[in-house]
C-alpha cells in the first residue's frame, strides 16, 4: 500500500514543482525549504487563487473517506490520515488575554490538564519520519474540562490548505489515488493541479523534517468564532508557536535519521524538561476569507496571545491510547464556534475513520484463538 501512495504524491510533486510555484518569486520556486519558510511565516501562496470552488453536490462523509483510503490503501488499526503518531499529556496555562477573546472555560482561570498527539500525515502507519509523505505533520490537543468534558483543536504545520471546500478537496484526493505509477501523461492529478494553483504550491513548497515535533508551528485549518463574556465575537485562526523556535534537521542528517527519530527524539527531550508552545489566535479582518482555509490571512493581523501549552511526557500506553482517542476541530466549549462549513464536514469524516478502524480491531480480536 506504501508504495501506491508514494506513487500518488511522487506525481503530484512533480508535476507541482514543474513550473513556477504560484505566489513565489521564481528565482525561489525550487527551493523546497525556503518555499515551506515562506509559507510559515507568510502563507504568501495561498493568495494566489480565491476562486477555485467547485460546483456539484457536497460528498458524503464516507466519500470522503473513500479517497483518502485510495491514495492510502484500505484503513487496518490506523487512521485514513495522519496515521503514525504519540500521544503525550501535559497542561495548558490561560493568559489574562485569553477571557478577553473568549468566555471558554478552558480559556479562563488555572491550568487545565490536555492530550496531545503528534503525528505525520500519511495514512500510513509505518512512515518514516523523514519521507516526504510525513509532511506536513499534525498537532492535536485535547483539553479536559470540568465534569468529563472535552474540547479540541486539530492544527497541522502548513498555514494553509490546498482545498477550499470539503468538494475540492476530494477532488484532489481522488486525483491522486486515480494516479498510481504508470498511469498515462497528462495523469488526473496532473489535470487537476493544472487547475488548482494553490494545490499545486501547497505541495511543492512542503517542510522538510523538523528537528523535532517541539520544533515546529502547527496553525489551525479552519476559522472560528470567539464570544467573550460581554458578547463581543471575533473570528480567528489558531497558531502554536513553539518556544524552541522552529528548527529543521539539519540536510546532512535527514539520510541517516531513523525511521522513527521524532518519537525518540520528543522521548529524550521531556527527560529533561517540558516542551512548551504559546497557543494564539490570529484575528481575521472583514476583508479577510473565513470560510475558504485555502486562503493565508496577511501576517501583519493582529494575533491574541491565550496562555502556554506544557507538554510534560509520552503517555506510556501511547500505542493503546490512539486506538480510542479521536480529535475533532467541531469539540468546542461555550465561547467558540465553528466559522467555516469545513469544521462539520471534516468532523463527519473523522467519525467515519474511526468507525472503520475499530471495526477492523474488532474483527481481529473476534478472529483470534
Amino acid at each position: 500500500m506504501k508504495d501506491i501512495a508514494l506513487g500518488h504524491f511522487s506525481a503530484i510533486r512533480r508535476a507541482s514543482r514543474a513550473g513556477v510555484a504560484v505566489g513565489l518569486p521564481s528565482r525561489l520556486a525550487g527551493s523546497v525549504v525556503l518555499g515551506s519558510l515562506i509559507i510559515a511565516c507568510t502563507g504568501v501562496y495561498a493568495h494566489a487563487n480565491a476562486a477555485e470552488t467547485p460546483s456539484g453536490p457536497s460528498p458524503t462523509p464516507v466519500q470522503v473517506v473513500d479517497a483518502l483510503n485510495g491514495v492510502f490503501g484500505k484503513q487496518v488499526h490506523g487512521r485514513a490520515i495522519h496515521a503514525k503518531g504519540i500521544v503525550l499529556e501535559g497542561s495548558f496555562l490561560p493568559l489574562p488575554s485569553a477571557g478577553k477573546l473568549s468566555r471558554a472555560p478552558h480559556l479562563n482561570g488555572g491550568a487545565v490538564p490536555i492530550t496531545v498527539r503528534f503525528s505525520d500525515f500519511a495514512g500510513i502507519p509505518t512512515i518514516s519520519d523523514t519521507d516526504g509523505l510525513a509532511s506536513p505533520r499534525g498537532m492535536a490537543i485535547k483539553f479536559h474540562l470540568a465534569h468529563g468534558a472535552d474540547t479540541d483543536i486539530v492544527a497541522h504545520s502548513v498555514n494553509g490548505f490546498p482545498s477550499p471546500t470539503t468538494n475540492d478537496f476530494q477532488d484532489l484526493m481522488v486525483a491522486l489515488g486515480s494516479s498510481p505509477p504508470g498511469t498515462a501523461s497528462p495523469t488526473p492529478a496532473d489535470n487537476y493541479l493544472g487547475t488548482h494553483p494553490v494545490a499545486k504550491a501547497f505541495f511543492a513548497n512542503l517542510t522538510p523534517p523538523p528537528a523535532s515535533f517541539a520544533t515546529v508551528a502547527y496553525y489551525g485549518v479552519n476559522s472560528f468564532e470567539f464570544c467573550n463574556q460581554a458578547g463581543r465575537k471575533q473570528l480567528g485562526r489558531y497558531q502554536i508557536i513553539p518556544e524552541a523556535g522552529v528548527h529543521l534537521l539539519p540536510s546532512s542528517e535527514v539520510a541517516s535519521a531513523s525511521p522513527d527519530y521524532l518519537s525518540k527524539e520528543i522521548n529524550e527531550r521531556l527527560r529533561s524538561g517540558p516542551a512548551k508552545f504559546v497557543l494564539q489566535v490570529q484575528l481575521a479582518q472583514p476583508t479577510d476569507a473565513t470560510e475558504d482555509p485555502s486562503i493565508a490571512w496577511p501576517a501583519s493581523r493582529s494575533v491574541v496571545k491565550l496562555g502556554v501549552i506544557t507538554v510534560k511526557q509520552v503517555r506510556p500506553d501511547s500505542e493503546k491510547a490512539q486506538e480510542s482517542l479521536m480529535f475533532t476541530p467541531s469539540a468546542v466549549a461555550d465561547g467558540i464556534r465553528p466559522a467555516d462549513p469545513m469544521v462539520a464536514d471534516r468532523n463527519a469524516a473523522y467519525g467515519v475513520s474511526y468507525g472503520r478502524r475499530h471495526a477492523a480491531l474488532s474483527n481481529d480480536i473476534a478472529a483470534s484463538p
